[in-house]
């Protein structure tokens, strides 16, 4: 137990230095939502699907197999 008290006092007494968070954080959150906004705008206006959620007239049933 002394000896983790000699760890926390050491470590409160330490200068803060910034650690990666702190440095690029705000960096790579933006770098993320542009890649994130880029590649669903790709989805969204290149790739074709067909945007509706209904299958009301696209579903037509088959005959049975007997």
């Amino acid at each position: 137990a002394r000896g983790i008290q000699h760890t926390a006092v050491r470590q409160a007494h330490r200068k803060y230095e910034p650690n990666f968070h702190d440095k690029y954080g705000n960096l790579v959150l933006l770098g993320g939502a542009a890649v994130f906004t880029a590649v669903w705008g790709y989805v969204v206006t290149q790739l074709g699907i067909e945007w509706g959620f209904s299958p009301v007239g696209r579903i037509t049933p088959r005959e049975w197999r007997e």
